[in-house]
C-alpha cells in the first residue's frame, strides 16, 4: 500500500531566473537551455517504472504563469490535447503511458507577489531599502514584499492548496483503493514555500529548503500517516512485479 506523495517542480530556467531577478507575475519565457534540461528530466523520471509514474497521479495542479505551464508541457506527462490551454511551444509526441490526472489552474500556486520587487535582484533590493531609509537586511520569509505579498498571505494560500491537496487526494488513498500522487508546476519561492507549509513549518523559519530551475522534490507522509507530513530526502523509482 503506497503512501502518496506530491510532486513539486520548478518551471525551467529563464533569463530572469539566471541574473536572479525576482520573477512574479512577468511572464518570461523558458531559455533554450531550460526546455532541454526539462525535456531531460521528463525523460529521466517520468515513466511506468521511473519516479513519477503518470498512471498513479491522481491530479495536476499549475501556475498561471506560461512558464510553468511550458514546463509541464515538455515533461511530456499528458496528452498535449488534455491541457487547459493552448500549447505554449511545439510539444513531444504523444506519452506512450496513460495518465488520467486532471490538470487545474490555480492562482494558489503562482509565485509570490513580489509587488515593488519585481525584475530586480536581492543585491538591488537591499541597496533600494538602503536609500530608503530601511532596514536593508531584508529578508522575504519575514518582511514580504511592499506592493505585493506578505508572509501571512502566502500562508493563507498554500495551506488552502495543501488542505484540498490532503481532504480530496491523499486522505481517499491511504487505504489503497485508489491512486492519490499529485504534481504541481509552480515557481521557486512558492514551492519552497510550499515545502516549508506542508512540513508544519512557520515561513519566517527561513529559507530551510532549495530547489533549482526545474528542479523536482518529493513530498509525502511518514508512517502511511497523513498527520505526518514529511519531506522524502529520497525516491527510488517504482518497478512492478513480473
Amino acid at each position: 500500500m503506497a503512501t502518496p506523495r506530491v510532486f513539486i517542480i520548478r518551471h525551467g530556467e529563464t533569463e530572469w531566473s539566471l541574473n536572479g531577478r525576482h520573477t512574479g507575475s512577468t511572464d518570461i519565457p523558458l531559455t533554450a537551455n531550460g526546455e532541454k534540461r526539462v525535456k531531460s528530466t521528463g525523460k529521466a523520471l517520468v515513466g511506468n517504472d521511473r519516479l513519477i509514474v503518470p498512471g498513479k497521479l491522481a491530479h495536476i495542479y499549475v501556475s498561471p504563469r506560461k512558464r510553468a505551464q511550458r514546463t509541464l508541457e515538455l515533461l511530456n506527462i499528458v496528452d498535449k490535447d488534455s491541457l487547459p490551454w493552448g500549447n505554449h511551444g511545439q510539444c513531444e509526441p504523444k506519452p506512450g503511458f496513460a495518465c488520467a490526472a486532471k490538470v487545474q489552474i490555480t492562482e494558489d500556486i503562482r509565485e509570490w507577489d513580489y509587488g515593488d520587487y519585481e525584475g530586480i535582484t536581492s543585491p538591488e533590493i537591499r541597496e533600494l531599502r538602503k536609500n530608503q531609509g530601511l532596514d536593508d537586511h531584508w529578508d522575504i520569509w519575514r518582511d514580504g514584499c511592499p506592493g505585493g505579498e506578505t508572509p501571512h498571505d502566502i500562508k493563507n494560500r498554500l495551506d488552502r492548496l495543501i488542505e484540498d491537496i490532503r481532504q480530496r487526494w491523499h486522505s481517499p488513498a491511504m487505504d489503497g483503493s485508489r491512486d492519490g500522487d499529485v504534481l504541481i508546476v509552480a515557481h521557486g519561492h512558492i514551492l519552497r514555500a510550499f515545502a516549508q507549509r506542508w512540513a508544519g513549518k512557520e515561513l519566517h523559519d527561513g529559507p530551510t529548503f532549495l530547489l533549482e530551475a526545474g528542479g523536482v522534490g518529493t513530498l509525502s507522509y511518514e508512517h502511511h500517516n497523513i498527520k505526518e507530513p514529511a519531506i522524502l530526502l529520497g525516491g527510488a523509482f517504482y518497478v512492478g512485479l513480473d
